[in-house]
Order: C-alpha cells, then sequence, then structure tokens
C-alpha cells in the first residue's frame, strides 16, 4: 500500500457541485482502484470503505476497525473524523440483518445521520445496492458529476513532480526498447529482427519495458509496442515478430507504486531505411506534434490544439477525423495525465480552456491499413506562457 504523509495539505475541494445539487454532502465508496477517493483521503485500501464530504467543507473517512491505525498515519483526514464502522454497530446489524451488505448501508445512514444529512449527491459509478438501499432508508440519494474533477485537473508542485518522476521512469524504458531495437541484426530473407542469435518479438521488447519500469519503482499497465500492419490500430500490439523497415510504436504509461502518478509518452521508430512514404508520414507527425506543443499554453482551448494539429496534418495532405475520416489522423490530440492515464481535459474539439498546472499529452498520429502507424507523444505542464516538457528523449525515426 502507498505511504502518506498526515502533513499532506488538503487539496482544493470545490463544494460548488454539491451547492448546486442542493445535497447536504458527497459520498464516494470504493477500494484502492477508485482515484477520486485516494486523491481525496491520500488513503487506500484493497477492501471497499466510504469518504464523506459535507457541503460546508468537513471530511469523514469510514473505515474498518482494523485499518484505523493505518489511517491515523496514512490519511490527510484528521484522526477526529476518521470513523469505523464498529462505531456505529456493524458487527451487530451483520448478526441482525444476516446480510453483510444491508449492515453496510445501516451504517453509512447512521454516519450520515450524524451529520444531519438528509441529502447525499453520489458519482455516477456509485454501488447501485447502496444507491437504492439509502433511498429506502429515507434519504435522498442525488447524482453528480464527479467533485474533483476540475480540482484534479490542475495539478500542484507535488503532483507534478510525481508525474515527472513516472515520466523520467518511462524514458528510461523507452531508452532500452529503442535500444534492443537498435542493436538488434536484421535476417535477410524474411526481415525478421534478431537479438543475441534469437528473434527479436514484442514480447521480449514488453519484458524489458517491464524489467526497467519495475527497478524504477513502477508498474507497466498496457505497455504498447505495435509493429508493421498491428500499427495501423492505434492502440494495436504485436507480440509476435518484429521487422525491419516497418514502424515500430511503442506506447509506455507507467504508474509509479508508492505515489500512484502516471507518465505518458509515445516514439516511433523503424529499423533501416524507411520507404519515402513513410518518412513523409513521420515528418508530418513530427512537425504537427511540435506545433501542437508550442500552441499550448494556459488562455488557449483545447480545441485551439487541436486544430492547429489537424491544420498541420492536413496541410501535410494526410486525413483527419475532423473531416470524417476513418484513416489518417483518428483520434484526440491528447488528454490529462494524473491518478489517471486518461483524465480531465480532453485535448480535443471542445471549448475547455487551458490552465496554469494542466498536465496534457500531445500526441497525434496517422494510421493506415497496409501501411501502418506513426505516433509521437509527449507529456507537458501547462505554464502561463506554454508549456514545460517533462520529455527529454529525442525523436528519431531511423535506427
Amino acid at each position: 500500500m502507498p505511504t502518506t504523509s498526515k502533513n499532506q495539505k488538503t487539496p482544493p475541494i470545490d463544494i460548488s457541485n454539491i451547492l448546486a445539487k442542493k445535497a447536504d454532502a458527497y459520498l464516494i465508496h470504493g477500494d484502492l482502484h477508485n482515484t477520486d477517493l485516494f486523491y481525496a483521503a491520500r488513503f487506500l485500501m484493497s477492501d471497499p470503505f466510504s469518504y464523506i464530504l459535507t457541503a460546508s467543507g468537513e471530511e469523514m473517512l469510514l473505515i474498518p476497525d482494523m485499518e484505523k491505525g493505518r489511517a491515523q498515519k496514512e490519511s490527510r483526514v484528521s484522526d477526529k473524523n476518521i470513523k469505523t464502522t464498529s462505531d456505529y454497530n456493524y458487527r451487530s446489524l451483520v448478526k441482525e440483518k444476516k446480510d453483510t451488505s444491508l449492515a453496510y448501508a445501516l451504517v453509512l445512514k447512521a454516519a450520515l445521520a450524524e451529520k444531519n444529512i438528509k441529502t447525499v449527491a453520489v458519482d455516477y459509478d456509485f454501488p447501485a445496492y447502496y444507491f437504492d438501499a439509502l433511498q429506502k432508508e429515507g434519504l435522498k440519494v442525488v447524482l453528480m458529476k464527479n467533485v474533483f474533477d476540475k480540482s484534479r485537473a490542475i495539478k500542484t508542485k507535488d503532483e507534478i513532480s510525481k508525474i515527472a518522476e513516472s515520466q523520467e521512469a518511462a524514458e528510461k524504458a523507452m531508452a532500452a526498447a529503442i535500444l534492443m531495437i537498435q542493436n538488434s541484426t536484421v535476417e535477410k530473407e524474411t526481415k525478421r529482427l534478431l537479438h543475441n542469435g534469437f528473434v527479436l518479438t514484442g514480447e521480449m521488447v514488453l519484458k524489458e519495458i517491464a524489467r526497467i519500469l519495475t527497478e524504477n519503482n513502477c508498474l507497466d499497465e498496457e505497455t504498447i509496442v505495435s509493429c508493421g500492419e498491428d500499427s495501423a490500430d492505434p492502440h494495436g500490439k504485436t507480440y509476435g515478430d518484429l521487422y525491419a523497415q516497418k514502424p515500430i510504436v511503442i506506447d509506455i504509461f507507467p504508474k509509479n507504486k508508492q505515489t500512484r502518478y502516471f507518465g505518458d509518452m509515445t516514439r516511433t521508430v523503424i529499423k533501416g531505411k524507411a520507404t519515402p512514404k513513410l518518412i513523409k508520414m513521420y515528418d508530418a507527425v513530427k512537425t504537427a506534434q511540435a506545433i501542437g506543443v508550442s500552441k499550448a499554453k494556459a488562455g488557449v482551448t483545447c480545441s485551439d490544439v487541436h486544430n492547429v494539429v489537424c491544420d498541420s496534418l492536413e496541410k501535410s495532405g494526410f486525413d483527419t477525423y475532423r473531416s470524417g475520416s476513418k484513416v489518417g489522423f483518428i483520434h484526440t490530440t491528447g488528454h490529462g495525465v494524473g491518478l489517471d492515464i486518461h483524465e480531465t481535459p480532453s485535448v480535443s474539439d471542445n471549448p475547455h480552456v487551458l490552465e496554469v498546472g494542466n498536465v496534457i499529452t500531445i500526441e497525434p498520429g496517422l494510421y493506415y491499413p497496409g501501411i501502418g502507424g506513426i505516433r509521437i507523444e509527449d507529456t507537458v505542464v501547462i505554464t502561463k506562457d506554454g508549456c514545460l516538457n517533462l520529455n527529454k528523449m529525442e525523436k528519431v525515426f531511423e535506427i
């Protein structure tokens, strides 16, 4: 489990959404996979637990008895507001109702009643059973979009440092992966890549990436190594043989085991000489990506960034999904990065205005069946006058 310091600052909590819903509080229930819970409490555990934020800004953490000591050490919620299920007679309720879920619903009811909460707001993914049970117990339950969405989009210096740490691990893994390809030889007849006398496969490169990430305290989550025809699919993967003179897309997005923050980057390389068509594609993506990075700054809309990338690719003679094409540039320009690999803001055709502290990717790509795909991605931090690129690795196609 991640360890945290009790003196961590409270995240900037915007309660306006709670008030807009005319709710008395916001309730999250989840486990270690719920990033909002970690963001709010800086605490996670394997079993589900609950966090309550009242419309006045008061917080409560509701956990099993056995986790209280750890929560008092790690969570940023004050000790007096860390409650256990036994404070609300959970065990007696289990014996009485013979239903652990119903017993927990009654514990939630009691905890909310203690704060005089009559209307509670929950996120869209709140468990349906508890949604129904709380209403049957007389509470009004309303759905609302994530109360932390806006605050999570604007990263603190500490959060940016944690993302940069994951990004550094990604760069080390990327360098190792590219070196494997660069140092390979080419089998004359098949053009398969050979590494230390064996056919080099995507699976071998993935294992090397995973090894480097593990050494740098990061988890390997769905890394992409995609060669040739597979690379024409943005999320295509190649586990089998890798080939010379075919593009190899490598997309690495590690999560730090302790901080839980992601990094994200993509490079595309080719062993040997590329065809004129692939060179044209690569140069177009590299140019568009640089233009997107140069456009990204506070006060600029996501659609502004996305559209200059599309303009650049179209000027180079390639298709974009902006015009309805199903080949060429067929995804958005980027996305926010933080405790989730995809979070607000989406760098697409939308009016969201970029703010200082946003951390986003700029990752245009081109994808053509029968030819392959090219994608280049950096993660950048939005500043007042531009952006800080967290990637240092150069962009070289032919290796």
